[in-house]
């Protein structure tokens, strides 16, 4: 047997011991005094942490702005709906226009109960434009 087979090992050995006994007698201490003196530094942590805490601050306030744009936005979709639904909004437009007849129409729904359900089949508005044009013909074709 070789004298490197058991010197390489034995030396591979003490330098894993002398690291060891290094750590655990100097450079442990010596962290330990590092770390305790960074904890009495006033705001070592919140000067560390701050450009996290800028994109959490960022990342938040742009989903609480798309948050407030959906909620209101659902909102306003919601005061349309519950203004289509008042009953007496068609008697009003009604006696703006001076259409008597439509007039005394929504009244006796309403009386009835059947107002609302007038509301939801009559016309919507906005629809007076065109209808979609049929294509036009190829020529030479019947």
């Amino acid at each position: 047997m070789e004298l490197t087979q058991f010197v390489l090992p034995a030396f591979v050995a003490l330098e894993i011991l002398i690291i060891l006994a290094l750590y655990r007698y100097i450079l442990r201490d010596w962290i330990i005094e590092k770390w305790e003196a960074k904890m009495d530094e006033e705001g070592w942590l919140v000067i560390r942490l701050e450009p996290v805490i800028d994109e959490i601050e960022e990342r938040m306030h742009d989903k609480l702005e798309a948050f407030q744009k959906s909620f209101f936005g659902s909102i306003g979709a919601m005061t349309q709906k519950a203004q289509n639904l008042d009953p007496m909004k068609n008697i009003r437009k009604a006696a703006k226009d001076n259409d008597w007849t439509s007039m005394l129409v929504e009244y006796a729904a309403n009386k009835a109960g059947i107002g609302p359900l007038l509301a939801q089949n009559g016309p919507k508005e906005g629809n007076n434009g065109p209808e979609k044009a049929l294509p036009k013909p190829i020529k030479g074709l019947k």
